[in-house]
């Protein structure tokens, strides 16, 4: 029928504790929730919304539209290929006039180091930190300094093994001590790790990390999924607080 609805549909599996941020990130969307089945570490949310429909008319007339510029491109090269003549002096233009073209100069490679961004020398991490995990403010930073390293005292939120490793996890973390009580700040998330990557240090090293644990972690920064609300970083190195 010309009239039944038609729907487009979408997996999305979340971290514990991150199922109403997502959910709610969906339906700003337009997406419903159709379905949530709800594991241990991780639920899987199944959502849905009203395909739009496609405009064909717009597309006939824009296809029409190329196929004339395609004839009138073919003509006209036809039209120029005759008559003309071809340079044949095998000059460029950087040896015109009989004077080659001096070489570019290279440019110096910077000699100050990188320097490691935290909220007390760039306001937009500090804001960041306390910014909400589904905000504009998580693209825009993510956007801004991919590749860049940033350093956070932060707590473990969540822990889980990375599918089907028993030493390999996704950690989910999270600015201040709370642990898995924190309610404000980015869910930034270190995706199939084990513990020797997390470069412990500190002056009492553990031989494990668990959920609550406080750090301070040093990390480049990734991408941001907002669909999931999740900020990606890589570990550098995470210091025993």
């Amino acid at each position: 029928m010309a009239d039944e609805i038609r729907y487009e549909y979408k997996t999305v599996r979340a971290v514990r504790g991150t199922d109403g941020r997502v959910i709610s990130k969906m339906e700003k969307d337009g997406w419903e929730l159709v379905e949530r089945a709800q594991g241990t570490l991780r639920s899987t949310l199944e959502f849905r919304r009203p395909k739009k429909p496609v405009p064909w008319r717009l597309i006939g007339g824009v296809a029409a539209v190329l196929v004339i510029l395609a004839i009138v491109i073919g003509v006209g090269a036809a039209l120029s290929g005759g008559g003309g003549k071809k340079d044949e002096s095998g000059k460029s233009a950087a040896t015109a006039g009989g004077k080659p073209s001096a070489a570019p100069t290279p440019t110096p490679a910077g000699s100050a180091a990188t320097q490691v961004i935290t909220r007390r020398n760039n306001p937009e991490f500090a804001a960041l930190l306390k910014a909400d995990s589904c905000g504009d403010a998580n693209v825009k930073f993510a956007a801004g300094h991919k590749g860049d390293t940033v350093a956070f005292d932060g707590s473990i939120v969540n822990m889980a093994p990375h599918g089907d490793y028993d030493t390999r996890y996704d950690l989910l973390l999270g600015p201040g001590d709370k642990g898995p009580n924190t309610a404000a700040g980015p869910a930034f998330k270190y995706e199939d790790v084990n513990i020797a990557e997390l470069n412990l240090t500190g002056s009492k090293i553990p031989a494990t990390v668990s959920e609550g644990d406080t750090f301070r972690f040093i990390a480049k920064v990734g991408e941001f999924n907002a669909v999931q609300c999740l900020f990606f970083l890589e570990p550098v190195s995470t210091q025993v607080r």
